[in-house]
């Protein structure tokens, strides 16, 4: 894996700022209350962070450190600037539904964090690309917290009606209660999937010819007489190998 795709594997599931990192919860909070107002604020979060990321990282030997955050926050609110104009331009709606959030993005935790610990220390190219990661893992997450809330909350996705006429809406989903709710129950989802394929990724190969102990092994290099799910290595495998040296003793 080349270091521009790890950069964006790492934003969209090692390290996604919403589901893993925890970070922007004012925004993912606040503004997730339909799919359209996720996409669009993750949509602007990502353009504002891959031009900040670009620019800083070409800056980074000519920013002095001791003004280095008060640099990056002029260049972040240039960014900030620039697509708060063009959202009211042609998206007046989508401007209208984010309101504040937008210029907040200057602040938004995200954005700081990556230029200090990446952009500001890395070259271009790989800073475009971990804007990227983060960018799209910010909306993926924010859109599936606006598509689960909005679903349940108004029966639609995308503003289009999914659920029947005779369903009656949980309102509390697109209210402040909901958004908490609906991100503890993605994020516990997220770790159930992380432990299961960690779990499949421990367990030995039926090519060892393990079964339910190392009594069956016949192939104890494989696991080196550990067994599954434990840090002990077992009494059987011990033996074995104590058998072997006194057989290559006897035979010396």
């Amino acid at each position: 894996m080349n270091k521009c795709t790890e950069r964006i594997y790492n934003g969209l599931v090692k390290e996604n700022p919403t589901f893993v990192l925890m970070l922007g919860m004012c925004p993912t909070l606040a503004v997730t209350t339909s799919a359209t107002n996720g996409i669009g604020m993750g949509l602007s979060t990502t353009a504002v962070l891959i031009m900040s990321n670009m620019l800083i990282s070409m800056l980074r030997k000519i920013i002095p450190d001791s003004v280095r955050m008060p640099a990056f926050i002029v260049v972040v609110a240039s960014f900030v600037t620039i697509v708060d104009f063009l959202l009211e331009g042609f998206v007046p709606s989508l401007y209208d539904s984010l309101g504040l959030y937008i210029p907040l993005i200057v602040v938004n935790c995200i954005i700081l964090g990556r230029a200090e610990s990446y952009a500001s220390k890395n070259p271009v190219l790989p800073s475009i690309f971990d804007g990227i990661g983060m960018g799209l893992g910010f909306t993926v997450g924010l859109t599936c917290i606006g598509i689960v809330r909005e679903l349940i909350g108004a029966g639609q996705i995308f503003g289009v009606q999914i659920m029947p006429d005779s369903y009656e809406p949980f309102t509390i989903f697109i209210l402040a209660p909901g958004a908490f709710f609906v991100l503890a129950c993605l994020v516990a989802l997220q770790n159930k999937v992380k432990k299961n394929m960690a779990k499949k990724g421990k367990e030995v190969p039926k090519s060892a010819g393990c079964g339910e102990g190392c009594a069956s092994c016949g192939s104890r290099g494989i696991c080196g007489g550990h067994l599954p799910g434990t840090d002990t290595v077992s009494t059987v495998s011990a033996a074995g190998k104590d058998a072997d040296k006194k057989k290559e003793q006897e035979g010396a």
